[in-house]
């Protein structure tokens, strides 16, 4: 399935190529061959190297760039080196922000024209191209070969650096960039440098709000035209990729991915600052954030920062009052999927976390990793104002509010401010006349 590997051959080697290719421009006789070039036809050139048909001396030229490695053209604003005029040209576009090639149909702009035709079929519907494997259809050939490596696992490009994978050329070189420290693209709202002019534009969204895919089935908009797919699975409930250890499918290929790793054990992802290991990227910046600090996530009514996306939803239920999470046992409604979990076990007797030291087992995996750390004496929770250690979250919340003097619970009631939840569900029950 995989192309075959460019073969590599001097420049000066590749000179003498399309030179024997000058002296045999004439018909060549019936019979006659040359080691270096073969004539198909009086019109066609083949390329001794990988076999490929070419039409005129200057193609052939160009075609043996990819076995050369030659880029004789660069680019005078970033240093980018590319294999002919064209492709500069069209590189050139990026810096000047030209696209002078529209689509009638929508206004779209692109830089190529071939990116033109490639988009248009987006408007006719039009996909020629069909998985053999699930009947996924494509808009182009290159989106189902690439698409195919997903059933076979296949990824021939590695990375010479590090010995990493990938499906295609452009995720391999992508990937290199982060190896040479190549961040050639900047936002100029909040100047962050990105590897590639596609993550750049992704990343401007962010402050643009621009969300130009929308879902078919219920019109919410996307600022990526692959989480609107993503997205679009729940509505039709796919799942194209399948666990090759067990019966397991997910709906994401990353999914996929870090689900095996329950299987293999795989950790490949290390922290810079200690020694532990993460099944995925994702976690992997997650835990960071407990030896750096950083809080990105800013709450828009009260401006409290957070370290994950997941607590500022959470934190902002308090101030709208929303509960989305319904017991399926009585009326009881809750702001957090887990808390949902949690107490659905008070109903269920489920206890499926045990600790390891005492065989006592709990009905929520936080209960367990408290419980855990009075075997250990683990305090992983540091005060940023004091240095005092603490050994849950809650604790160490609590007690940085003595620092900062913070009341972020509000009675809706009569407005009064609370350090603590506690205090507030004990004050709220002045007004309710409810009993503890």
């Amino acid at each position: 399935m995989s192309d075959p590997e460019p073969c590599r051959i001097k420049p000066e080697d590749a000179e003498q190529q399309i030179g024997l290719m000058e002296e045999t421009h004439s018909p060549v006789k019936e019979g006659e061959e040359t080691d270096s070039l073969k004539r198909k036809d009086k019109n066609c050139f083949t390329c001794t190297q990988c076999g490929k048909s070419l039409l005129h001396k200057k193609s052939l030229r160009h075609h043996m760039m990819i076995h050369t490695g030659e880029k004789p053209f660069t680019c005078t604003q970033c240093g980018k080196s590319l294999a002919n005029k064209k492709s500069l040209r069209y590189h050139m576009m990026i810096h000047t922000e030209e696209k002078p090639f529209t689509c009638s149909e929508c206004g779209t702009s692109f830089r190529q024209p071939s990116a033109v035709i490639s988009h248009m079929m987006i408007h006719t519907g039009e996909k020629t191209h069909k998985c053999d494997q699930c009947g996924k259809t494509f808009l182009r050939a290159s989106q189902l070969k690439k698409h195919l490596r997903v059933h076979i696992k296949e990824r021939p490009y590695p990375c010479t650096v590090c010995g990493k994978s990938f499906r295609d050329q452009y995720g391999l070189r992508n990937h290199q960039k982060i190896h040479t420290g190549v961040r050639e693209y900047m936002c100029f709202e909040c100047e962050k440098t990105f590897h590639t002019a596609v993550k750049l534009k992704i990343h401007e969204r962010v402050h643009t709000g621009e969300k130009p895919y929308i879902c078919s089935v219920c019109s919410k908009g996307f600022s990526q035209f692959e989480t609107m797919k993503m997205h679009e699975r729940i509505h039709t409930g796919e799942k194209p990729y399948k666990c090759s250890h067990c019966d397991m499918r997910c709906s994401k290929s990353g999914d996929l991915r870090k689900h095996e790793r329950t299987h293999t054990g795989e950790k490949p992802y290390k922290c810079s600052h200690c020694e532990k290991r993460c099944r995925d990227l994702g976690h992997l910046k997650i835990h960071e954030r407990t030896h750096t600090g950083e809080k990105p996530y800013t709450c828009s009514l009260c401006n409290k920062r957070f370290g994950y996306s997941g607590s500022l939803k959470k934190h902002e239920r308090i101030h709208t009052g929303e509960k989305p999470y319904k017991c399926s046992h009585c009326e009881k409604r809750f702001n957090s999927s887990g808390h949902l979990k949690s107490h659905e076990r008070t109903h269920t007797g489920e206890k499926p976390y045990k600790c390891s030291h005492c065989d006592k087992r709990f009905s929520a995996l936080e209960s367990l990793k408290k419980h855990v750390r009075i075997h250990t004496g683990e305090k992983p929770y540091t005060c940023s104002h004091c240095d005092k250690r603490f050994s849950t979250l809650d604790s160490l919340k609590t007690h940085e509010r003595t620092h900062t003097g913070e009341t972020p619970y509000t009675c809706s009631h009569c407005d009064k401010q609370f350090r603590h939840l506690g205090q507030l569900k004990k004050h709220e029950r002045i007004h309710t006349g409810e009993k503890p």
